[in-house]
């Protein structure tokens, strides 16, 4: 049964719009991002330059190019001193302005006697001004008086009998879906406005968006949760349509709140989240992070864990406190600990979990009899608990980046050999920082990449130690991967070469044989960040490196360190750059994008992908677990670290 059918139940229809959890016109909520995916009116779409900031965010400008990313958290002294005066206009400016100082509102001018105007309507009907209108308005010409017009009579259509009421329910959820809005297109205007405008057109519409209104909910702060818990307590049916809990955008930053206020507040406590988690019977979706592990209490964890037979996804994004990894851990054992298997639970991200211990590995994973994405960087996860992951599950997302407990030979004999990867795998990222510690030696490298499956989209083996000897097994890789991550390799730009043109094009010698068999490839990212063998004359001479031309399409986005992308930046007309890359920024990460313009003979590439989930861009080191829009704290550990 779809989601628009299990809104007819009789509680669903009663409540009233003013308290719609979803709907919040606050201040504090206008503070928030958004996320520009989504269809609406065109007053609600804006460049990235007229956007509202707001705070702890990131986003994807929809009309730039790839890698275009709005970073909403930013220095304004800084912009200040960078953009034009034009560009510091956050909004832009009306057509045409009214009146002075002293104008006190529509409503506060006398129409004559002791009267006051009360509408917009009264104020252009003052001193007979109804037969010529507003001075800015166009003056109608023969124009046919309105009292001698004749009125048309018109035909009413019964409640009901609309060819779009009549649309099978599934088709009809699917239209208004459309319409859903995550967070406020443009940080400050309500959200889902069409959505409420739908609710009050007809009963039909009504039900069905009702289903899309409360299927995914996200909140940005503790006010709109309270207003949900409320609401949903008055009326639990609403709850049973609620398929996803969005706390990705969570903060308390920029309601002049501080941490112990906000406890004060109790809006959003370990126990209201309890409670509004037993609302929730058919939950598929929870996506958490570090803004919430102090609400986090043994009951709620365990609540996530056991008591919710629905749950396919949970996210504990970069919850690395000790209470945290504590509570974590006690939840695992609690009572007579946790069921044999969790056959429910397919996706897990425990991304920068860093304080989680080894051993709550090892109880929770051979559990996930049914794991599809798995996201453990940056944490303590041992090799025991890398193996104990059962043959029955199917990854295809798998990140073990930045693991120091876990050595190269056991990685490579698991990504070689464990049913659970050997034949599965989309994404792969075993990415680490060679300054600190490397997963992968030489002989690693070589043993991994001939095993490694064609189903393969993605895989960073950066930090590894790749050098020019490990380019004929790379080869045969660029042919289905579109994501390449070699930082910190050994390679030079005729290693590289290889990717993109025949052996005798690149420079080697090869036979006719092998020349002939050659394949075009497929990679649209590339990380070469850190090889300390590239530099911008290396780069950007076209007669030894393919990189920049058109040879080496589909490549659309290369990584590089500040060594290339600072001389880039800041002589962006220098001579030896191509007119046909742009440098993109965020954070601590550079890319240098080709311009869609420069192949006027291929379609554009949007970057979609349905391994990415949701997400455009190249070069994601955070997996997610459900598909939505891709911004806040999630869009900061996928793309600005």
């Amino acid at each position: 049964m779809s989601a628009a059918t299990t809104s007819s139940s009789a509680p669903i229809h009663k409540p009233s719009l003013s308290s719609a959890p979803l709907r919040d016109t606050s201040p504090a909520a206008h503070s928030r991002n958004s996320s520009p995916h989504s269809t609406c009116s065109s007053s609600n779409r804006s460049k990235a330059s007229s956007r509202r900031e707001s705070f702890g965010s990131i986003k994807e400008d929809v009309d730039g190019i790839a890698q275009s990313f709005v970073d909403t958290h930013v220095d304004h002294q800084f912009h200040k001193e960078r953009l034009k005066p034009d560009q510091l206009d956050m909004q832009h400016t009306p057509e045409f302005c009214c009146p002075c100082g002293g104008f006190l509102g529509w409503k506060q001018i006398r129409l004559g006697g002791k009267s006051l105007s009360k509408s917009y309507s009264d104020l252009r009907a003052l001193g007979n001004a109804g037969t010529r209108g507003w001075a800015w308005e166009p003056t109608p010409t023969n124009a046919t008086p309105a009292s001698t017009t004749p009125k048309p009579s018109e035909k009413r259509s019964e409640p009901g009998s609309s060819l779009l009421e009549k649309l099978p329910p599934e088709i009809l959820d699917q239209i208004i879906s459309h319409l859903a809005l995550d967070v406020p297109p443009n940080g400050y205007t309500p959200r889902n406005v069409d959505l409420v405008s739908c609710l009050l057109t007809s009963k039909t519409l009504h039900a069905a968006t009702l289903s899309v209104l409360y299927r995914n909910m996200t909140f940005p702060h503790s006010i709109i949760f309270s207003k949900a818990l409320h609401h949903m307590s008055q009326y639990p049916a609403l709850g049973t349509l609620v398929r996803r809990l969005d706390f990705s955008h969570f903060t308390s930053v920029g309601l002049g709140r501080t941490k112990q206020m906000n406890s004060e507040i109790q809006n959003l406590t370990s126990s209201t989240l309890l409670n509004f988690l037993s609302l929730l019977p058919n939950l598929k979706e929870c996506l958490l992070q570090e803004h919430l592990e102090g609400d986090l209490s043994l009951e709620v964890i365990v609540k996530l864990l056991t008591g919710l037979p629905n749950l396919h996804a949970i996210d504990f994004c970069g919850s690395s406190s000790s209470s945290f990894s504590a509570l974590f851990h006690e939840a695992l054992t609690f009572g007579s600990g946790l069921p044999l298997t969790l056959p429910n639970l397919r996706r897990v991200s425990l991304h920068e979990c860093s304080g989680i211990q080894p051993s709550s590995f090892e109880v929770l994973l051979p559990r996930l009899v049914n794991l599809t994405h798995l996201d453990v960087t940056h944490t303590q996860i041992s090799e025991d608990a890398l193996f104990s992951i059962p043959e029955t599950a199917k990854l295809t997302h798998l990140s073990l980046s930045r693991c120091i407990r876990l050595r190269g030979p056991r990685v490579v004999e698991f990504l070689a050999t464990h049913p659970a990867v050997c034949n599965s795998l989309v994404f792969l990222n075993v990415m680490t920082d060679a300054s600190r510690y490397r997963l992968l030696e030489e002989e690693d490298v070589h043993r991994l990449l001939p095993k490694l499956p064609t189903t393969l989209r993605s895989l960073n083996i950066g930090g590894a130690k790749v050098t020019s000897a490990h380019t004929k097994a790379l080869v045969p890789l660029t042919k289905h991967l579109e994501e390449l991550g070699l930082s910190s390799a050994d390679l030079s730009a005729q290693d590289l070469n290889c990717f993109f043109a025949p052996p005798e094009l690149a420079g080697d010698n090869a036979s006719t044989s092998e020349a002939s068999s050659w394949v075009p490839s497929t990679l649209c990212y590339l990380d070469l960040s850190k090889i300390s063998r590239l530099s911008v004359g290396v780069v950007f001479n076209t007669n030894s490196c393919l990189l920049l031309s058109k040879q080496s399409y589909p490549l659309q986005v290369i990584e590089f360190s500040d060594k290339l992308i600072t001389p880039l930046r800041e002589k962006p007309k220098n001579t030896k750059t191509s007119p046909d890359w742009t440098v993109r920024e965020l954070g601590r990460r550079g890319w240098y994008v080709r311009d869609p313009a420069s192949m006027p003979s291929v379609e554009v590439d949007d970057g979609s992908r349905s391994w990415k989930m949701g997400a455009r861009w190249w070069g994601m080191r955070k997996i997610p677990v459900a598909i939505g829009d891709v911004g806040g704290l999630y869009g900061h550990y996928m793309f600005k670290r």
